[in-house]
């Protein structure tokens, strides 16, 4: 069954994205709460996108008027009020029982883009539908084109911004948590984006993940740069590739036509071993020139770290964790919650580096730690 409700808490006392993550640990189920937080194999990788900010000084700036500071920018064209975005996770109705409207509701509050999942368990329609905040539609291709064109065509039907292309994704990354439990969606959870509801078949043996099966079962592992070009072709909505982590694959992405890409090692749970995010973002920066908006997820957790990153070029981040411990902790509040918690961390940080406004950050303010 879906999370039931559990009793309110004063979301005001929970000061940082550790405390949400101390309360989603409790009324979580242990499934639930491993299959958000764990990563791949020896899970070095999820432990690496967040150890790899210390990695980076902010040389601050003085005297510099930063009384009023302005969050707000753009991406790719979409107004949002800081650039800090909701990025595409699965299955949030394990958190909570409105699920992705609740999560989809909290960052338009926040007034901030959501990402939706294809493995959503609530329908991109009605997702799309739950608020007035724009949206993105993350994307799997699937050995049925077909199912994969029709995903488009409901996603352009919906009023989506983009499509959101994962390409680290060939086959489901071993996590070991999951397959110790026997991963699978609970009773009355479905992958609500397909007709007959992938009804998730009750994998509960110790060493399978009911998950990775059916991502191997139907994701298209013989993906490759041409195919970007048929994917293209099926709307007008602008293409990020999501899960790139070297410069050569960036300047490709941007060849066939992304409008952005997102620096992203899905969150250590793919290719463990793989870079931590921030230390791939500087290199793709460089080697796109600025022919497409750069976005970074992995790792962030204080508004020092998107400061980070937008110094060293990113157009924004996404954060995924963070706000499934918001919706397991608060719902729709505790979503927004989270998110205005790193809002007003990036506030102050901005204050305190000197940088009156995050559409003029100097480049020359962050440096790898001598």
């Amino acid at each position: 069954m879906p999370a039931e409700p559990a009793d309110p808490i004063d979301l005001s006392q929970l000061l940082s994205i550790d405390d949400f993550e101390d309360v989603a640990r409790a009324r979580l189920t242990p499934m639930a709460y491993q299959y958000y937080r764990g990563g791949a194999g020896a899970e070095r990788t999820l432990d690496g996108n967040r150890a790899a900010f210390a990695r980076f000084c902010i040389y601050y700036r003085v005297l510099v008027d930063v009384a009023q500071r302005e969050l707000a920018t753009t991406v790719l064209g979409a107004d949002v009020a800081m650039p800090i975005l909701v990025a595409p996770t699965a299955y949030h109705r394990m958190a909570h029982l409105d699920g992705e409207l609740a999560t989809a509701r909290g960052a338009a509050d926040a007034g901030t883009l959501f990402t939706a999942s294809t493995l959503s368990t609530t329908p991109l329609e009605e997702i799309a539908a739950a608020s007035a905040g724009p949206k993105w539609f993350q994307l799997y291709v699937h050995k049925d084109h077909g199912l994969t064109r029709s995903l488009v065509e409901r996603a352009v039907q919906a009023g989506y911004r983009a499509l959101v292309l994962t390409v680290d994704a060939p086959l489901l990354g071993r996590r070991l948590a999951d397959l110790r439990q026997g991963f699978a969606l609970p009773p009355g959870l479905v992958m609500a984006n397909f007709m007959n509801g992938m009804e998730p078949g009750g994998a509960s043996v110790l060493g399978e993940s009911d998950l990775a099966r059916r991502i191997a079962q139907r994701h298209d592992a013989a993906l490759t740069w041409r195919d970007l070009e048929w994917l293209r072709s099926l709307s007008n909505l602008p293409l990020v590739v999501k899960g790139i982590v070297r410069p050569d694959d960036a300047q490709r992405a941007v060849q066939h036509g992304a409008a952005g890409i997102i620096v992203s090692n899905h969150g250590g749970r793919q290719l463990d071993g793989s870079p931590a995010t921030i230390d791939a973002l500087p290199a793709i920066v460089d080697a796109v020139q600025e022919r497409c908006e750069v976005f970074l997820d992995g790792g962030i957790r204080w508004g020092s770290d998107v400061l980070i990153a937008l110094g060293l070029g990113a157009r924004a981040v996404l954060v995924g964790r963070p706000v499934l411990w918001g919706l397991a902790a608060g719902g729709q509040a505790g979503v927004a919650r989270v998110l205005s918690l790193l809002r007003d961390d990036l506030s102050d940080a901005l204050a305190l580096a000197g940088v009156p406004r995050v559409r003029d950050m100097p480049r020359d303010l962050v440096h790898r730690r001598p």
